[in-house]
């Protein structure tokens, strides 16, 4: 449908004054941030509460603040370009514009509109890495060009502009990528890698486009890591670590933790070298026993993941920790009411078409060859999703899978969904199955976590109510 005027001038309007707070930056680093944060807030407003900006604030009036520190690294050592198309494409257009038009389409539509979108360009990867759902796809699967061209098109007509691109390995097909980037220059585009891809040239291109960002596999130390993904691969994440850092490209880990790595990837260790090799944000991902021959021996015991909710809190605190920003995707469930798939949030597409809930939930009935996006977000999977949301009044149980199985097999037994595992269906009974034993064990210890959370939280809205009243 393409911009009206008046979202014209808006867009210039907050343009021109990211570009000046942050030629403000690059003088008076701290005076420039708060200035960034006042145009933050002016757009957003309440789309946080107001003791989120207050934190914020707080972090940029003292300077010796270990999240000062990070944005004073964060301007020193990477590309003002590519920091202030991140602003306009992920803060403006995708948190602030865009997510409006997905709420309002939300209403008009009857069914949730996604704020990110996953798609996989290809099933192709020169990978086989244990645990990976894309690991059961094959090699011979794409979305063309012009597939992926549609689905961004008609994305960003109903609002979303914030893509990320699974796989496979997404960057085999790095030239259409760079075309999509171009092309579709008020979205954003993250790409999960292998990171073996990323040359000189391939780090020339993203200065070029801007719009276009990576998080790179990683597992832990040589030795773990090349136990799941093969000899060699650590010291060739680390060399695109390097070259991505040389060339002042903002990048960060995607990090998949399983029984076996749990305490190495969040160790002071492992954070201090991916740190000093240029990483600004980690995303853990929880292992998941996706596939007909996944193996649950990797999944977490309850002090095992009772240790990753304790320590990712700590990785990220606003005192000590590391400078990094971290996210727990499981153990963070508390923070955005429980599961945001099957298009509350997010949804995936994998490289056959199928629009599934989640990159980990290979169930639908709908494809892009032949439905619209939109129609693809109505089918009955995704509604039945919608309904049941939260999966569990305790935010830390939120998966349909993994946490509340018996919710899964509910669902896709109502909707008619059929199993899109590309290399041998799973049926939904033998997926939860793997499930069953794990959400039992972990309900227990979660709810004792929740329960403890929830009286801290009443704690804290006591004491800001008694110093407001004063």
């Amino acid at each position: 449908m393409g911009e009206s005027i008046t979202e014209k001038v808006e867009r210039a309007a907050v343009d021109a004054a990211v570009s000046m707070a942050m030629k403000h930056v690059g003088k008076k680093r701290e005076e420039g941030m708060l200035q960034l944060l006042d145009i933050a807030h002016k757009v957003l407003g309440d789309t946080w509460p107001e003791r989120a900006w207050q934190n914020l604030r707080g972090v940029y009036e003292n300077p010796d603040s270990k999240w000062c520190k990070f944005t004073n690294d964060l301007f020193a050592n990477c590309d003002h370009g590519m920091l202030r198309m991140a602003a306009m494409n992920l803060g403006y257009e995708a948190g602030f514009h865009g997510f409006k038009q997905t709420q309002e389409n939300a209403k008009k539509y009857g069914c949730s509109i996604p704020y990110v979108l996953l798609f996989d360009p290809t099933s192709a990867c020169n990978l086989h890495c244990t645990g990976c759902w894309s690991a059961e796809y094959g090699h011979k699967l794409n979305l063309t060009y012009d597939d992926m061209d549609s689905i961004v098109t008609q994305a960003e007509d109903l609002g979303i502009h914030a893509f990320f691109m699974t796989g496979g390995e997404p960057t085999v097909r790095q030239k259409d990528i760079w075309e999509l980037c171009k092309k579709h220059n008020h979205s954003y585009f993250t790409a999960y890698t292998n990171g073996t891809l990323i040359d000189d040239a391939f780090c020339e291109k993203m200065l070029e486009v801007k719009n276009f960002m990576v998080a790179i596999s990683l597992e832990g130390f040589e030795k773990e890591n090349d136990s799941r993904r093969g000899a060699g691969d650590f010291q060739k994440v680390m060399a695109a670590m390097d070259r991505l850092k040389a060339h002042k490209i903002p990048f960060g880990l995607s990090v998949c933790y399983t029984s076996a790595n749990y305490k190495t990837v969040t160790s002071d260790e492992f954070l201090d070298m991916v740190i000093d090799h240029g990483v600004k944000f980690i995303w853990y991902f929880h292992y998941m026993p996706v596939g007909c021959n996944a193996s649950t021996g990797l999944l977490l015991d309850p002090d095992q993941r009772e240790y990753m909710y304790h320590r990712v809190r700590e990785i990220r605190n606003y005192e000590g920790g590391k400078p990094v920003f971290a996210i727990d995707f499981q153990n963070d469930g508390e923070f955005i009411r429980g599961c945001i798939a099957g298009g509350k949030y997010y949804c995936h597409i994998n490289p056959a078409g199928d629009v599934e809930p989640c990159v980990f939930i290979h169930y639908s009935s709908a494809n892009i060859h032949d439905k619209t996006l939109l129609e693809c977000f109505q089918q009955p999977l995704f509604k039945l999703y919608q309904q049941a949301q939260p999966f569990n009044s305790n935010h830390l149980r939120p998966c349909p899978m993994l946490e509340n199985p018996e919710k899964l097999r509910q669902m896709v037994a109502e909707s008619g969904a059929k199993s899109t595992d590309l290399e041998a269906p799973e049926s939904v009974e033998h997926l939860c199955a793997k499930c069953d034993a794990y959400a039992e064990t972990w309900a227990k210890r979660a709810d004792q976590l929740w329960e403890k959370s929830e009286a801290e939280k009443a704690e804290r809205k006591e004491k800001e109510a008694a110093e407001a009243a004063k």
